[in-house]
């Protein structure tokens, strides 16, 4: 079947888009703040003991994001004035909550990303993925006191009825679609497409393609020195995706660092988050939704 939740738009053809202040680029940092159960596989780093459980060493590779991790990328952050862009699984609310104080003292934007990411709503019916999605919202508004306005799934993944089914939550905005330079419209009345990526992502290019810290600098260097000349006549959006388990490590965080430098610094960049690029861009445009809430609900 066609893919019948957003319409074909070539970038060439659309109206232009103008960030706040002149900017010509929106970059925002998409921090994945994540749970894993101990008794499941999820991202595993070796195959061997994928299987066991417990399996200590792909477990531990990933824990050392909460415990470890995530504090590097922090400091980081603050030095040069970034706001996260929360992923956040919601049973981190119970598992690491000095986390949700530190983005709550920082003013971070919080996406729900599922309850954590050993487990995916691809095969659950409708009423069961709606009392999930009800219970991963409930749980993040109740512990940072704002409803998410975001999502994005564990894995980016979702059935054909999610993004309506955030919608009655709510929500206003999805991750998942990683297709584009610009946000858009999906045919979900309310609903827009927010551009996160899986090439600009530590995982894929760290773990994934073996990238050195030194190439990641360059990389993150040529995509905003080829979106900034892009958007010369219509603003872009440069997502930097991030897990504490990846990046955190020691010896990658210092290339962390040297990279977010050389994006604070570049001239019409406007450093900030999903939650304020999709209100921006809904904002703007003159075929912005209705609030998604009086819609029909799902059934």
């Amino acid at each position: 079947m066609d893919n019948e939740l957003y319409d074909y738009s070539p970038i060439v053809d659309r109206a232009p888009i103008h960030w706040p202040d002149g900017a010509r680029v929106a970059f925002y940092v998409g921090l994945n703040v994540e749970h894993y159960q101990v008794d499941r596989p999820s991202t595993s780093i070796f195959p061997g003991t994928a299987h066991l459980a417990p399996d200590p060493l792909n477990y531990g590779w990933r824990d050392y994001g909460p415990r470890v991790g995530i504090w590097r990328i922090i400091r980081i952050l603050d030095r040069h004035g970034i706001r996260a862009s929360a992923l956040l699984n919601s049973d981190v609310v119970e598992q690491h909550p000095q986390i949700i104080e530190a983005g709550l003292a920082r003013d971070w934007a919080w996406l729900a990303h599922g309850k954590n990411n050993s487990i995916f709503q691809a095969d659950m019916s409708i009423e069961e993925e709606r009392r999930y999605l009800t219970e991963v919202v409930e749980t993040i508004e109740r512990a940072t006191g704002r409803r998410p306005r975001g999502w994005m799934g564990p894995a980016l993944t979702e059935t054909f009825h999610t993004p309506a089914l955030l919608a009655e939550l709510g929500l206003n905005y999805v991750l998942d679609w990683t297709n584009d330079d610009q946000p858009y419209r999906l045919t979900v009345p309310g609903m827009l497409s927010v551009p996160y990526t899986v090439e600009l992502n530590d995982n894929t290019l760290f773990l994934g393609k073996g990238t050195s810290g030194p190439d990641f600098v360059r990389i993150v260097e040529d995509q905003l020195d080829q979106l900034y000349a892009e958007s010369a006549d219509s603003g872009r959006v440069m997502a930097l995706a991030l897990h504490p388990f990846v990046i955190g490590q020691a010896f990658r965080a210092k290339y962390l660092d040297q990279a977010l430098e050389r994006v604070a610094n570049h001239p019409g960049v406007w450093l900030t988050t999903t939650d304020d690029i999709a209100a921006h861009f809904a904002g703007a445009s003159p075929l912005a939704e209705s609030a998604p809430a009086e819609h029909d609900q799902v059934s």
